[in-house]
């Protein structure tokens, strides 16, 4: 009996140790989750990191990407806000948080988009999946492709909601490309993000993000939770001419991510007023409204006004043969500055000047009196627009490169000769 007793006393011990070693691993596994970073939105000065490129869920962060893809739908046309979408079956079976839509009925673009923002609803995030992309699955496919062009290196999406996927991942960094993205290209959409209540269907939802009543200045983004990620929020605060963006993801809940966001965020005010000017970037431009000057179907008729301040000339190389040719050189050649750098090739125009915009933005002293060109090549599988900008010697487009890429942002050195029979757009954007 002594001895079954021990053995017995033995067992109880190993068990013992066993739930405790357990136990120890809860907190690790708690800690894997983490991720943080704060960053001054003008300047892309990091105030704070911690974890910032390692591998996270992002859970319903996922969500603004399908806004933004859905506000670039709105922007080019191919939706809008009164349209409405219809809720298939698959939508509709979506699990909470969801605004439990019927199948076969339809919310309209402007419910939809408050419905993201506000209760992050599930069964909407696939019904504009289905309508942008056809299936859920070809949609995330293009949100991953948009993430790649913004800069968003380590991000992948397989769905339009942040239900869990174990390939769905994204780091804090570029959550925060994201959220700097968002308000840069959309700015008549990015107040939306500020919105504390919606009613819809006769009932009234709050939006989750708390620190838009709780920490002064808020004004976006989004929260998000999925047991896999824990409690996430990317947060875009304003005080005094001073905008920051704040990424917190694994809180163990809700108000303790809270609580650390706003006490990552008072500490960057602090951090951030005592940099030096010297040591800041200028902020990014927001690109302005395209003048359309010339008709390439009618080129001997078009009247081509004076372009005002701060807008875009479009040309296109081969029209208005009655007038001078747009300036098309790279540069003087005494100088050797015909080289150039390409920030991306696009589907759109519009993608291809916001490009533009953003290098000139992050390097102002290398890129600020660089030619802005688009140019527009005819393929069998459509028009691709490359975002181009000249006037650089081969030293100084190879330096911008390393500069921008240091940003997360595309880039390849180019040298000045251009192909023949491409479209070119050019001018000054901002």
């Amino acid at each position: 009996m002594r001895l079954v007793s021990k053995i017995r006393g033995l067992v109880c011990a190993a068990l013992f140790a066993g739930a405790m070693l357990t136990a120890g691993a809860h907190p690790a596994s708690a800690a894997s989750k983490y991720a943080s970073l704060i960053m001054d939105a003008e300047t892309g000065a990091v105030l704070h990191a911690r974890y910032a490129n390692s591998k996270r869920h992002p859970a319903s962060l996922t969500k603004i990407m399908t806004l933004y893809m859905l506000f670039e739908a709105l922007e080019e046309g191919r939706l809008k806000p009164t349209d409405r979408l219809k809720v298939s079956a698959r939508a509709a079976g979506q699990p909470p948080s969801k605004f439990y839509l019927k199948a076969g009925s339809t919310i309209d673009v402007r419910s939809a988009i408050r419905a993201l923002v506000t209760k992050s609803a599930n069964d909407v995030a696939v019904t504009v999946a289905e309508a942008l992309g056809g299936t859920e699955y070809k949609f995330a496919l293009k949100m991953t492709d948009r993430a790649r062009t913004l800069g968003m290196g380590r991000t992948t999406f397989r769905n339009a909601s942040g239900l869990h996927h174990p390939n769905q991942v994204t780091t804090a960094r570029d959550m925060a490309t994201l959220a700097i993205a968002m308000r840069r290209d959309f700015p008549d959409y990015y107040h939306l993000f500020s919105t504390k209540a919606f009613s819809y269907g006769g009932r009234t939802y709050n939006n989750h993000n708390k620190l838009l009543t709780r920490y002064n200045g808020t004004d976006g983004i989004k929260t998000g939770y999925i047991n896999a990620s824990g409690f996430n929020l990317v947060a875009t605060v304003e005080r005094n001419g001073r905008r920051l963006i704040g990424v917190v993801f694994g809180g163990r809940t809700g108000s303790r991510r809270d609580n650390h966001m706003i006490k990552l965020l008072n500490t960057g005010f602090k951090k951030a007023s005592e940099l030096r000017v010297a040591d800041l970037l200028p902020p990014v431009p927001t690109l302005r409204p395209v003048i359309q000057l010339a008709a390439a179907d009618s080129p001997a008729t078009t009247q081509v006004p004076k372009p005002k301040d701060g807008h875009t000339a479009v040309v296109t190389a081969s029209v208005l043969p009655n007038m001078p040719a747009p300036e098309l050189e790279s540069g003087s050649t005494d100088d050797h500055s015909d080289w150039g750098v390409q920030v991306g090739a696009y589907s759109t125009e519009m993608r291809a000047k916001r490009s533009i915009a953003a290098a000139k933005g992050h390097l102002p002293d290398m890129l600020g009196e660089a030619e802005n060109r688009v140019e527009i090549l005819e393929r069998r599988s459509g028009a691709i627009f490359r975002a181009r900008l000249f006037g650089l010697t081969e030293d100084e487009a190879r330096e911008a490169c390393l500069g921008l890429k240091r940003r997360h942002l595309p880039c390849v050195p180019v040298p000045g000769s251009m192909d023949l029979g491409a479209t070119v757009a050019t001018g000054k954007a901002g």
